[in-house]
């Protein structure tokens, strides 16, 4: 198969890279190129749980330079396609038992660790640290919040996906949920990830992007790398569920009852 290369002559005459995906979401496009994740992070550009915006409105929100990005992101297209994981294409039963395989095992074997190491290092330096006893209270709340959270997906929600497309894969009928439509627990859960990101949103900003203070002992060490793993996996996390899971089961829904 012949693979043309997208280079900037592939635009017309006046075109913007925002003009030209104007529809798509940072959600969309990072759903089709996880390669422009990389400039989304560089410049804070939230396509987990603020991913419905355009590159365009998402860079006057927050005061960036959109010809800068769309430059940065042509230049990504421009670059020879390697091969990352293809998670838009794969299936939704498929993609639920990844998401709970990869992710929230990952959540549930490093909370206790984070647990751990914010109170130890809250109580050692928290005096001279204030900023470590908010980011104790914080490492907490999102335990709370994640293993309550992942419970619900893993007994309620990701059953019902891998239900939805069972049903349209073999023409069944589809057995009705107490929740209704699959709408609602997806609008719950798209709300809890964006609590559980604006306290590591906090978390970030607490620990100056987890620059360490001079003379950091080892668990403090431990404490920020372990902070900045998190919040980096959890960004894919809910990557995954937000831009390609979620949309993928509503609309294996609409089908299902457009059919009726």
């Amino acid at each position: 198969m012949h693979n043309e290369k997208m280079t900037t002559d592939s635009f017309p005459f006046g075109a913007s890279y925002a003009s030209m995906e104007k529809e798509e979401t940072l959600g969309q496009i990072a759903a089709k190129d996880l390669r422009k994740v990389e400039i989304f992070k560089k410049y804070g550009l939230d396509f987990c749980c603020g991913g419905k915006q355009t590159v365009k409105e998402a860079c006057a929100k927050k005061g960036l330079d959109l010809a800068r990005i769309e430059s940065e992101l042509l230049m990504v297209d421009e670059n020879p396609v390697t091969r990352p994981l293809p998670y838009n294409d794969w299936t939704p039963d498929f993609l639920c038992d990844f998401i709970v395989n990869t992710h929230h095992r990952y959540v549930s074997k490093t909370l206790p660790d984070l647990l751990g190491y914010a109170n130890k290092v809250s109580n050692a330096h928290g005096e001279r640290h204030p900023e470590l006893l908010r980011i104790n209270q914080l490492v907490q709340e999102i335990n709370a919040e994640m293993t309550a959270h992942m419970m619900k997906e893993e007994k309620i929600l990701f059953p019902f996906i891998k239900q939805l497309f069972l049903a349209t894969e073999n023409h069944q009928p589809l057995q009705a949920a107490h929740f209704g439509t699959v709408q609602n627990p997806v609008a719950m859960m798209e709300s809890e990830h964006e609590e559980v990101g604006e306290k590591l949103a906090e978390i970030r900003s607490l620990t100056n992007q987890f620059s360490l203070p001079e003379g950091a002992c080892g668990s403090y060490s431990v404490l920020y790398r372990l902070l900045e793993e998190f919040e980096e996996d959890l960004h894919l996390h809910v990557h995954l569920e937000n831009n390609i899971l979620f949309p993928k089961a509503i609309k294996l829904e609409k089908e299902i009852f457009s059919d009726k």
